[in-house]
């Protein structure tokens, strides 16, 4: 049985990534130097928009899925989050960024204790 807070909690991680990925796909250098971001590489960016529609939009398709369903999206969360933690962790001690890097890291990682908690909770039988 999957739990309501978790299908509420893929709501809320659409909504999340659909906030920054629409503005990434249509104005990247807007957007970032909104943040002030040093330098924009627009491809990369909209990469990263693209990235935040697929797995925000499968959390919005799934959110009525069977458990089954709900443990392959969590594990894809999972990695999808500690690999881009590692990643922007990396970037920001190795440059000049600004403090908002670190609030976009500790918004993965709060998504990441959200996905492993339910993941957890998930355990196959």
């Amino acid at each position: 049985m999957v739990p309501k807070s978790l299908r509420t909690w893929f709501v809320i991680h659409f909504i999340a990534d659909f906030l920054f990925a629409i503005p990434l796909l249509i104005a990247p250098v807007w957007m970032l130097t909104l943040f002030g971001w040093p330098s924009i590489d627009p491809f990369t960016a909209r990469l990263v928009g693209a990235a935040l529609v697929g797995i925000g939009g499968a959390s919005l398709l799934e959110r009525n899925a069977s458990a089954e369903a709900f443990r392959a999206m969590l594990n894809l969360k999972l990695l999808w989050a500690s690999a881009a933690i590692i990643g922007m962790t990396v970037t920001m001690l190795t440059g000049n960024y600004p403090l908002i890097g670190w609030g976009i890291v500790l918004i993965f990682v709060g998504f990441f204790f959200i996905w492993l908690y339910y993941r957890n909770q998930l355990k196959e039988k």
